[in-house]
């Protein structure tokens, strides 16, 4: 552990990508493979590779208290090295000293420091994962402890990615980077990666069903010729207002993950039943909306706001799940009939995915339906109440006319926007590029008032970055949402000098500041809320613009608020 740290901070010490990757391969190099597998996971930043399900469920506060009662320290000390520093690993390398009573500290092995993570994600309860905690912390010098916390956190901060640990791998066992990143992509193990790369074994690597590929990425348009400047005759689909998520099926057994690879099967237990039923292993990737089935027509998309209801929820009842239904809008297939399919081009994707679908089995529960042009078909009542899995439509536009009456007739639907793919793109995990655009608007603007900010993290410690905002509700000023970006660095300094100078109370992380800056905030939907003392809430909002020429006063009033949430209500 004492040389992982070692190298750690001389990966974090330089900027410059080579000299990184170079460390990297220097040191994975001269490990024993058990030590270098088990270093390639920590240097992704995580405690376990990404297929294993095991999750250490150690939360920071949980950190802080430890680091707190191993330094002796007071709460105010603590708080004052996190603000200096943005970073509990780097408080924990500060004011941890002299813990070893006699004698050099233990320096446990990399396999070691594993094996007790995975100690610690087997206890139970907050008493029991702390003393293991505190236990490891213990044993180890101060820049140990300052690595142990980054990878526990998932934080390392070195300037490392995953994909740098990967060159790291091939200039280190002479492999190329592509063998390296299709091996961890199958796997969903770079520690594996290492040890095929190590024995010159990469081309053994398979598929592994069931742990997430990562998402194809889209590049935002600002317009319809901008899109069609990329490629001709484009597939288009809706741009839906739900939750990316990728379906791992393979006879009965069925696992979704969302677009940060976490498991959310749980939220929603109806799509399992829908999507069962394909006897080879499958892997779709899609879209989960609210969906309002209608009467008589074949149902649309609901807003994010009703979505909200059914995401986090370990236990969702029968009840829910008739209030808020969901559809399952599937547009790719990644892996079918036993074939990684990402390689070819996506108009064959799109249509293996209409025959894997069209052979899906009917013997089971609920049923697949096919959505195509705009045309949906209902069978009996019990097979209307079980349709969640809805083939996405897929238009074609090739130019800009035709894709300006597509974007209107998608926000028509209540949805967001367009999406726009080139037939020919392979399907590129994690990437984005020009080959999938996105063709959105923001719902709107709003005026509001900074009435709290946070310190950064990262790139952004000791600077004020992170915004609370609120809008007028009456005389008084009711906070509706919170933004960290769309300002400059720039910006960002000027404004912290002036939030320093103008706070009303210091909360440490936090300070409560003077409500005299206007900001334009940017949004994409707004959803009703208890978070906020507004009752409603932004998703994902941004700064647009400072809005010096702009006093308070002249911010927005919550019936402005009122206004926007209706109209959104309306069209949806």
């Amino acid at each position: 552990m004492k040389n992982f740290a070692q190298n750690c901070e001389r990966i974090a010490a330089t900027p410059k990508k080579l000299e990184k990757i170079a460390i990297v391969a220097e040191f994975l190099k001269s490990a024993p493979t058990d030590e270098a597998s088990v270093a390639a996971v920590f240097l992704s930043g995580r405690p376990f590779p990404v297929w294993e399900e095991t999750t250490l469920q150690v939360g920071g506060a949980l950190l802080w208290r430890v680091v707190r009662e191993l330094s002796a320290k007071s709460e105010a000390e603590l708080t004052a090295a996190y603000r200096k520093l943005g970073d509990l690993g780097a408080v924990a390398a500060e004011v941890l000293s002299a813990q070893v009573e006699a004698g050099d500290p233990a320096h446990p092995t990399l396999v070691e420091v594993q094996t007790t993570f995975r100690t610690i994600a087997a206890a139970r309860g907050p008493g029991a994962k702390g003393a293991l905690a505190r236990e490891l912390l213990s044993q180890v010098t101060p820049l140990e402890a300052k690595y142990i916390i980054k990878i526990m956190t998932g934080d390392l901060r070195i300037g490392l990615k995953e994909s740098l640990v990967e060159e790291a791998i091939a200039r280190a066992y002479g492999a190329t980077l592509s063998e390296v990143q299709r091996a961890n992509m199958l796997l969903g193990d770079i520690g594996e990666t290492l040890r095929l790369a190590a024995g010159g074994r990469l081309a053994k690597a398979r598929m592994r069903l069931f742990h997430p590929l990562g998402l194809m990425l889209a590049s935002p348009a600002a317009s319809s010729e901008e899109a069609l400047s990329y490629f001709e005759n484009s597939l288009v689909e809706d741009k839906y207002d739900g939750i990316r998520a990728q379906a791992h099926v393979s006879g009965d057994e069925v696992r979704i993950f969302s677009r940060t690879r976490d498991e959310i099967t749980e939220s929603f237990p109806e799509l399992p039943d829908a999507l069962a039923g394909l006897p080879e292993g499958v892997i779709f990737d899609g879209e989960i909306v609210a969906w309002d089935y209608g009467e008589e027509d074949p149902g649309r998309a609901l807003p994010f706001s009703a979505l909200g209801r059914r995401l986090g929820r370990k236990k969702v009842s029968e009840q829910l799940m008739r209030e808020v239904p969901v559809a399952y809008l599937v547009f790719d297939v990644l892996y079918g009939n036993n074939e990684l399919l990402i390689d070819r081009p996506l108009s064959e994707r799109a249509t293996l995915l209409d025959e894997l679908l069209a052979r899906r089995s009917t013997s089971s529960r609920a049923r697949t339906h096919g959505l195509h042009q705009g045309k949906l078909s209902f069978g009996s009542e019990e097979q209307r109440l079980n349709a969640q899995v809805i083939r996405a439509p897929v238009f074609n536009a090739s130019s800009a006319t035709e894709l300006d009456q597509l974007f209107e007739a998608a926000q028509a639907r209540g949805n967001e926007g367009l999406m726009i793919k080139d037939p020919e793109s392979a399907y590129t995990p994690g990437r984005r590029g020009k080959s999938w655009l996105k063709l959105k608007r923001e719902l709107a603007t709003l005026d509001v008032v900074v009435t709290a900010v946070e310190y950064g993290h990262g790139k952004r410690i000791g600077v004020l970055s992170d915004y609370t905002f609120a809008v007028w509700h009456g005389n008084r000023l009711a906070n509706i949402g919170k933004a960290y970006s769309g300002l400059t660095d720039a910006e960002i300094g000027e404004m912290t000098k002036w939030f320093l100078e103008h706070k009303v109370e210091d909360q440490g992380f936090r300070l409560i500041v003077e409500p005299k800056i206007v900001l334009e905030v940017a949004f994409n939907n707004m959803m009703r809320s208890d978070r906020h003392e507004s009752g409603y809430a932004l998703r994902f909002p941004r700064i647009a613009r400072l809005r010096p020429d702009k006093s308070p006063e002249d911010a927005d009033t919550i019936e402005t608020v009122r206004e926007i949430y209706e109209k959104q209500e309306r069209s949806s």
